[in-house]
């Protein structure tokens, strides 16, 4: 009787035990107290064989035997959707605040610094209207050849030029007869100070004269252009001194250089002055094949430097471009000067201050199928706001 007594009590001992480590790892063994569990096995089991089983080792080994097929069992009863893990209050905050930030179309980066208006702009030259919806506040397309003026737009409106300035720098190089040849070296004097503006001519890169004067005039670069002026028999003072000395022997009365680049706003001259620049420096036969180059390879040092073309129109087989030049500073706006044939007639094209990148290059477009369109005697003269401003 003792015996069938005592295997009764292991028995019932046992059963406790296991039902007891189901229970704790169906509820998570590694949350429950340790003292918890000890004291769990030691009232069950006072000898040294349930001592041995309460230690920490024993218990976690075989909660973590039975975890696994209860694991098993719950995850089968769960349902196919999965559920997601509960998201913070402050991510929920960022996540409609971002979103609403889309729908808006408000960015949430930092505010963009607005762009100064240009000098045509505070003269309120853009409230002028014209027939072809131009968006340039000045704009003068003469006949080459008759010299007749076929669309006028404020064209005696004195503004700034930017790098339109540097078809008088090629001009000037041009007619004194320098060695193209000769090699010239970048300077810290050649960095811009006015405007701060990027070159990929660094100080002491050497190239030739011929070199600087083609990125001047077809990528606009601005250290080639002042080395240009800087090295001028004289210095750059008696290099700016010839430029206005020839804009006035070409009769260009509104027109005033201060330096060969264009980066400065002092750098002045009206649609028709700039119509006279045009003029002469299309007899240049150098100007015109350096200003309308589509591209050029220079090697510098080690160094392969690609350039293009800044007047996109060069590329366009629908234009039949003589010269070109681009200028932008944000007191001058957006310019461009060319001298193209449209519809069998020389045209010199004057486009300044207009509004936009790609704005200039739309009214030249805009201009040409006008004049393929019209008959050749039409002239439309726009004379809104025609009065010179002060320099």
């Amino acid at each position: 009787m003792a015996s069938i007594k005592s295997r009764k009590l292991l028995f019932l001992r046992d059963f406790f035990i296991l039902s007891t480590l189901r229970r704790i790892s169906a509820n998570n063994y590694s949350q429950m107290p340790h003292t918890r569990l000890t004291s769990v096995f030691n009232f069950t089991s006072p000898g040294r064989w349930a001592k041995a089983l309460a230690s920490s080792v024993t218990v976690a080994f075989l909660g973590s035997l039975l975890a696994m097929p209860l694991a098993a069992q719950a995850q089968n009863s769960k349902s196919p959707s999965k559920k997601r893990a509960p998201v913070s209050v402050s991510k929920v905050d960022k996540k409609k605040k971002t979103t609403a930030a889309k729908t808006s179309g408000k960015r949430v980066a930092a505010k963009a610094v607005p762009q100064r208006p240009s000098f045509g702009q505070l003269a309120g030259l853009h409230s002028a209207a014209d027939p072809l919806d131009l968006r340039s506040s000045v704009a003068l397309v003469i006949d080459q050849d008759t010299r007749e003026v076929l669309f006028r737009k404020n064209d005696n409106a004195v503004l700034p030029i930017a790098s339109l300035t540097k078809l008088m720098t090629g001009l000037v190089i041009s007619e004194a007869n320098l060695s193209m040849s000769e090699m010239i070296t970048i300077s810290q004097a050649d960095v811009d100070t006015e405007k701060g503006s990027s070159s990929r001519l660094a100080v002491g890169t050497v190239l030739s004269r011929g070199d600087l004067l083609h990125l001047a005039l077809m990528s606009s670069e601005n250290r080639a252009a002042h080395a240009l002026g800087r090295t001028f028999p004289g210095g750059l003072d008696a290099f700016v001194s010839r430029m206005n000395a020839r804009a006035h022997a070409l009769g260009m009365a509104d027109t005033r250089y201060v330096e060969p680049t264009g980066l400065s706003s002092r750098n002045q001259s009206s649609a028709n002055d700039l119509a006279v620049l045009v003029g002469a420096a299309y007899q240049e036969p150098v100007l015109r094949e350096l200003s309308t180059s589509p591209g050029r390879e220079i090697e510098v040092g080690s160094r392969t430097l690609h350039y293009n073309n800044t007047n996109r129109l060069v590329k366009n087989p629908q234009w039949d471009i003589g010269l070109q030049k681009t200028g932008y500073i944000s007191e001058a706006g957006q310019c461009l000067v060319m001298q193209a044939q449209v519809a069998g007639r020389k045209l010199i094209m004057v486009f300044l201050d207009s509004a936009g990148k790609l704005s200039r290059i739309a009214d030249a477009e805009r201009v040409r199928r006008w004049v393929e369109k019209s008959p050749a005697t039409s002239i439309i003269k726009h004379s809104a706001l025609t009065e010179q401003m002060p320099s």
